[in-house]
């Protein structure tokens, strides 16, 4: 079919589960999308959720929203994918792997009639970094064109945690997780600052702590990052409200052309004199309208050089 001119205000939500509709609520009270479009295998609750959300319209700023189907994809400027099974308490992001798979590719199947030339792929469902690599080999876009939500909520619950022991404003914290996003992840506390100050030297100059139970901390604060999402499964079945504001943040950069540094899981053909090649992995890359287009590399300490190479290749084997 000939294919249209971008919309580039216009996102689709494919999946509109509990992830998928807060998604697109955050989208509708905040974002700079114009125009949200719901995709689900159940049509009753995409129209549900796109009435309920149209009758906040006036009080939030101007929006269209609908439920859809894969036509609406012709002119999107993002498409969003959340389908998939839902992670179970006691269950791994890696387990989802075979099911999703199967999923996704029955979604992509029904994507190649209609898919822009043009899209940005914006990959959450679990495991993101495998599944976006997987979705790259499936549908004839470039590389920085399929991206991953990655470690963009992993950095923020990172930020969190620094916040509520410092008392700086979470903003001003500069922090990333890395890696994969799930259990082989890394806290990059060798290139985190506070208003340009190492946390190192934050940390020694507060007289907060004693000598060097601030590297305690930093460990602490590295498994509560690893496993804050299997609390909240297990104390409430999913997690949905922080991966809806790190998409956000995402959809915005890439609607805004503001060249953020994000976490998103990108493609990464080649890095650490080649120890890294061929895989998607979280690092803090550029995000404009073409999706990722760079990925930065700080000087990392050796110990995190060497979990992010481990974090690669966990992934790979999943391939």
């Amino acid at each position: 079919m000939k294919r249209k001119e971008l919309n580039l205000r216009k996102v689709v939500v494919i999946g509109d589960g509990m992830v998928g509709s807060s998604i697109a609520y955050t989208l509708l009270l905040q974002s700079a999308a114009t125009n949200v479009v719901l995709i689900d295998v159940n049509v009753d609750k995409t129209i549900g959720d796109a009435l309920d959300m149209n009758h906040a319209v006036s009080l939030s700023s101007p929006k269209e929203i609908k439920a859809g189907d894969y036509s609406d994809i012709v002119d999107a400027h993002i498409i969003i994918i959340t389908a998939g099974a839902n992670q179970k308490p006691g269950e791994t992001r890696i387990d989802l792997l075979n099911k999703n798979k199967a999923i996704l590719h029955s979604i992509a199947d029904q994507m190649l009639p209609y898919l822009n030339k043009d899209s940005i792929i914006l990959m959450v469902t679990n495991p993101v970094d495998i599944l976006t690599y997987y979705m790259s080999t499936i549908l004839p876009l470039p590389h920085e064109q399929i991206i991953g939500s990655g470690t963009v909520l992993d950095s923020g619950r990172l930020k969190y945690l620094i916040s509520e022991d410092t008392g700086i404003d979470p903003r001003n914290i500069h922090a990333y997780v890395i890696g994969e996003h799930g259990d082989s992840e890394l806290a990059a506390f060798s290139v985190t600052s506070i208003a340009g100050i190492s946390i190192l030297d934050f940390c020694k100059s507060c007289g907060k702590c004693k000598k060097y139970i601030h590297l305690e901390k930093y460990k602490q604060m590295e498994k509560e990052v690893v496993n804050s999402a299997y609390e909240i499964i297990n104390r409430k079945g999913s997690t949905y409200y922080g991966i809806a504001a790190a998409t956000k943040k995402i959809v915005d950069a890439i609607i805004n052309d503001t060249h953020s540094v994000l976490t998103v899981s990108s493609y990464i053909k080649s890095a650490l004199d080649g120890q890294i090649s061929d895989v998607y992995l979280s690092v803090p890359s550029v995000v404009s309208e073409r999706g990722a287009t760079k990925t930065l590399w700080p000087e990392y300490s050796l110990e995190e050089k060497n979990k992010l190479i481990d974090s690669a290749n966990k992934l790979k084997q999943y391939y």
